[in-house]
């Protein structure tokens, strides 16, 4: 590792001079409760035919405030929420912020033994939901109010004006639980002053004003939530509701957030990666596509009529650490890394540290940390892990300073902005090398012909470790010839990275499967992947035994000790002469009847295995069993 200079030093600590004075003496439910009195009729919130005003929503928090000091809520106590995306759940969040309270969101999908575990941990005792989620979650023990439509809570006798209730910079204001490594869910604590920070930096980055309308599509269990809902009721936007089957459909969503005129939205990166493709109107009322959450693989086309704009930032830090427009590209226009991730928002900062907490130099990698009034207040009864994820800040004067260790590899760039390479967490070795799988998956995303890419180490039944890619094609059609696409891109990737990191298995994907929060789920795509092959366990056993014998006839034959499935044969010296001396063995050990022209159009042992496999099922298909089975012992041995 190159030593650092002090130049590079004080070029760090510049780009971390990112102070804003904001007023963190206001509160949430105080900004919001203005905008009630001021501008009462505006619509504050829609879901379908829905509509709440600013006054309303502020009504109902109010008198669901009360309802919660009734039922012995005070300041600092946590409150579950288990609803599904919908304007009462927004209501429960905010009337629960009035009083002080802690709310904490929690997706009525998830399994049950997490939900208990969340409930548990949090010690939950009032918990707000909906009369048909009652039934089959598991709240016993659990006092409940429901809310099953924005009236429930609205009653002349509850008193609609806004609490007295004095609201802390440094008290929480909500606790998220994400998943942790060790398979236990962790809960974030969040401050009202990290979540203020976010806010105010969000309304001046990208001038958010009443006459806005935004998007909510994030699980109200995920961070992003929380950013979508109240940076923007805060400064008096319409929050539109996106409906559970527009949210991930790109083409149903373009036409949405068309029709409905949004001026600014969050979509998730996989989703906001295919909406960039499709055509968009240049008198499109959208302004800012905001994405995250996920890695992102491909800058947007030339000619969008809106900006767009990239973000960072783990739960711990308040949803946004960094930020930073992307500027297009023309078509054909080749690139050399993957979009960064920007730079810091106002009042974070960020280190990239070596093992021993030293800052590296400029365009090398290392470990992010991060500082900041973002930061949270620590794991909800996790001293232990408090310790080892929230460190003090060594380049601070301040003994109270904090940062998070992130587990993110990044660098910075000369300019300043950060590339994000990987997660240490992710890092896989496989045959004495250490692989970061984000490092093949940046090679696959830059060839034309894929859309999409995600390489997955996994273990195969012997426990030996494999890099599998799944691929989405920007052609559909490419599917029907599945093993021409596969050639030619292994080959390509192995054109640029080193044989060790060249996936071993490639599965083509007409789509992803997705998790709830918009990004990918790995664990479907291998589970599907695993049911696939144990389907053709049957036929994949006959297909080695076959490879295994068609490679002994072309070594055989050519005089070779060893030889790739993939090895073209003519490639390695092969000719017709010596392909008739292939066929007629191939003929004589397996019963078929193969034309030369067969090897001419497969020339590798695995394709030519291929061949071979569906001549003998279509035989099989026409035998008895007795037959049938005195082929395949033939195959076999």
């Amino acid at each position: 590792m190159n030593q650092i200079t002090e130049a590079e030093l004080q070029q760090m600590k510049s780009w971390n001079e990112t102070q804003r004075l904001y007023p963190f003496n206001r509160s949430i439910p105080e900004l919001i409760a203005e905008h009630a009195t001021h501008n009462p009729d505006t619509i504050a919130l829609s879901k379908e035919s829905q509509i709440v005003t600013y006054a309303e929503l502020n009504r109902y928090a109010n008198q669901l405030a009360q309802q919660l000091l009734t039922a012995g809520v005070q300041r600092g106590t946590l409150v579950g929420v288990c609803m599904e995306r919908s304007i009462e759940a927004v209501i429960a969040m905010l009337g629960i912020m009035k009083i002080g309270g802690v709310y904490v969101p929690i997706d009525p999908h998830y399994p049950a033994k997490r939900i208990t575990y969340m409930l548990e941990n949090a010690a939950i005792s009032l918990l707000i939901t909906q009369q048909e989620l009652a039934s089959t979650l598991p709240f016993s023990g659990i006092k409940l109010i429901f809310i099953d439509n924005a009236t429930t809570v609205s009653d002349a006798s509850i008193n609609t004006e806004n609490p007295a209730v004095t609201i802390a910079e440094d008290d929480i204001v909500y606790t998220l639980y994400t998943s942790g490594s060790t398979g236990v869910p962790k809960g974030v604590q969040i401050t009202h002053a990290g979540l203020l920070n976010l806010i105010y930096w969000h309304r001046e980055a990208f001038g958010l004003t009443a006459a806005d309308k935004a998007t909510e599509i994030a699980s109200l269990a995920f961070d992003l939530a929380g950013w979508e809902i109240w940076a923007n009721l805060t400064a008096g936007a319409h929050v539109l509701f996106i409906d559970e089957v527009t949210r991930t459909a790109p083409p149903l969503l373009h036409r949405w957030l068309i029709e409905n005129k949004i001026t600014i939205t969050f979509i998730p990166t996989l989703v906001a990666e295919e909406l960039l493709q499709l055509d968009w109107p240049a008198a499109t009322s959208l302004r800012y596509m905001l994405t995250g959450a996920d890695r992102l693989r491909h800058y947007p086309p030339a000619g969008l009529p809106f900006a767009f704009i990239n973000n960072y930032g783990p739960t711990e830090a308040t949803v946004v650490t960094t930020s930073g427009q992307i500027q297009p590209i023309s078509a054909g226009e080749q690139v050399s890394s993957n979009p960064t991730i920007g730079r810091p928002i106002s009042n974070m900062q960020l280190y990239i540290l070596d093992e021993q907490l030293q800052q590296v130099p400029i365009g090398e990698t290392g470990e992010l940390y991060i500082g900041g009034i973002g930061l949270a207040k620590g794991y909800l009864n996790r001293p232990e892990l408090n310790e080892q994820r929230f460190i003090r800040n060594p380049f601070s004067t301040d003994p109270q300073a904090r940062l998070y260790k992130t587990g993110d590899i990044c660098s910075f760039l000369p300019d300043g902005q950060v590339a994000f390479v990987g997660r240490s967490d992710f890092q896989v070795k496989i045959r004495g090398y250490r692989i970061e799988p984000g490092e093949i998956e940046h090679v696959l995303n830059q060839q034309t012909e894929v859309a999409h890419a995600v390489a997955v180490a996994a273990q195969d039944t012997t426990e030996h470790v494999q890099l599998i890619a799944f691929v989405q094609p920007r052609d559909i059609a490419v599917l029907q010839e599945a093993n021409t696409f596969i050639a030619h891109l292994r080959q390509n990737v192995a054109d640029q990275l080193p044989d060790y990191m060249v996936p071993e298995i490639f599965v083509l994907q007409s789509s992803f499967p997705l998790t709830h929060n918009g990004k990918v789920d790995t664990e479907a795509l291998l589970a599907v992947y695993e049911q696939q092959q144990a389907a053709n366990q049957s036929e994949i056993a006959i297909d080695n035994d076959i490879e295994q014998q068609v490679t002994e006839i072309i070594t055989t034959v050519l005089g070779q000790e060893h030889v790739e499935p993939d090895d073209n044969f003519f490639m390695l010296g092969g000719h017709s002469l010596l392909g008739a001396q292939v066929i007629a063995k191939v003929t004589d050990i397996f019963g078929v009847n193969i034309p030369l022209r067969t090897l001419f159009s497969s020339p590798t042992i695995r394709e030519l295995s291929e061949e071979i496999e569906a001549l003998l099922i279509a035989q099989i298909a026409d035998m008895s069993e007795e037959e049938a089975q005195a082929l395949l012992d033939t195959v076999h041995d």
